[in-house]
Parts: structure tokens; C-alpha cells; sequence
């Protein structure tokens, strides 16, 4: 279990290097442009859109390898982790025949809806929308008074005879 929450320490740490720089990038130059618009009193937030974009993009094309490379060793590990490790150790792994000795939801679902008809019985009546019991079928209720009130689609339905 270590090595799994090790593993996922490295993935933060790996996610923390690769977007620091932007973010920092991204920072200081809003930094600079919001100084800039102070000085100069000019209040559009336009203006620092695209020296942020700029800079962003300038840090993703000067690092980008050394981000696939971080990215790589990770993937490399994870994959070394998933196939090697954890194969091999018998506190990870569970046995081939494992699956045998186990009944996964046995006794939850047994009696949930035992007024529910079975799917051989929905086919039969295609009609017959199936209801766990007789309270939960949806009621008529008119709809509110109003000085000129439009009858919604069940009263529409009622009073075209449909």
C-alpha cells in the first residue's frame, strides 16, 4: 500500500513541476501588465490576455520536452509498478480462483422489489407500465387557476378525448 500512496506523491510532485512554470509565468507577467495599467490608467482587461497567452506558450514550447520527459518516467514507473511489481507480490495480487470463493452482493439485492414484475412479464404486456406499487403511480392534479389558464398536456388529452 506504501508504494501506491508513494506512486501517488510522485504524480503530484510530477503535475506540481510541469505547471509551476506557466502558473509562475502566468503570474508575473499579470503582475507586470497590472502594474503597467496602473501607471498608464488604463483599465482594459483585454490588454493582459495576450501577454499571458504569449508567455504561456513561450514556457510550454522552451520546456515541452523536458515536461514529456518527466511525463515519460512517470508512465514508465507506473507501468514497471502495475506489471512488475504488484504481479509479483502476494500482498497485491489475489489468487486465479479467487473468484470462486467470494459471492459479491450476495443477499442485498434479494427482496428490494418483490412486487416488481420480471422482464418476461414487461414483454408480454408492452402496454402496462410497470410501478412497484399502487401509491407511486402518477395522480391527476389540474393545474392552477389562473384568470385565463391553458390546460397542460393531460388536460389537453382529457378534453380532446384522447
Amino acid at each position: 500500500m506504501e508504494l501506491l500512496v508513494e506512486y501517488l506523491a510522485k504524480g503530484f510532485l510530477t503535475m506540481l513541476t510541469i505547471s509551476m512554470p506557466c502558473v509562475l509565468v502566468a503570474a508575473g507577467i499579470g503582475l507586470v501588465v497590472g502594474i503597467l495599467q496602473a501607471v498608464t490608467q488604463v483599465q482594459e482587461q483585454t490588454i493582459a490576455a495576450a501577454p499571458k497567452i504569449l508567455g504561456v506558450f513561450l514556457v510550454i514550447v522552451i520546456g515541452g520536452l523536458g515536461f514529456v520527459a518527466l511525463l515519460k518516467d512517470f508512465f514508465r514507473e507506473g507501468m514497471e509498478i502495475a506489471f512488475n511489481t504488484i504481479v509479483k507480490s502476494d500482498s497485491y495480487a489475489l489468487s486465479s480462483d479467487y473468484y470462486k470463493y467470494t459471492t459479491p452482493f450476495e443477499g442485498e439485492m434479494t427482496d428490494k422489489f418483490k412486487n416488481q414484475p420480471t422482464i418476461n412479464e414487461i414483454m408480454r404486456n408492452p402496454g402496462k407500465v410497470p410501478f412497484i406499487d399502487n401509491q407511486q403511480k402518477t395522480k391527476y392534479i389540474p393545474s392552477a387557476r389562473t384568470p385565463m389558464p391553458k390546460p397542460d398536456l393531460v388536460e389537453t388529452n382529457k378534453i380532446l378525448g384522447r
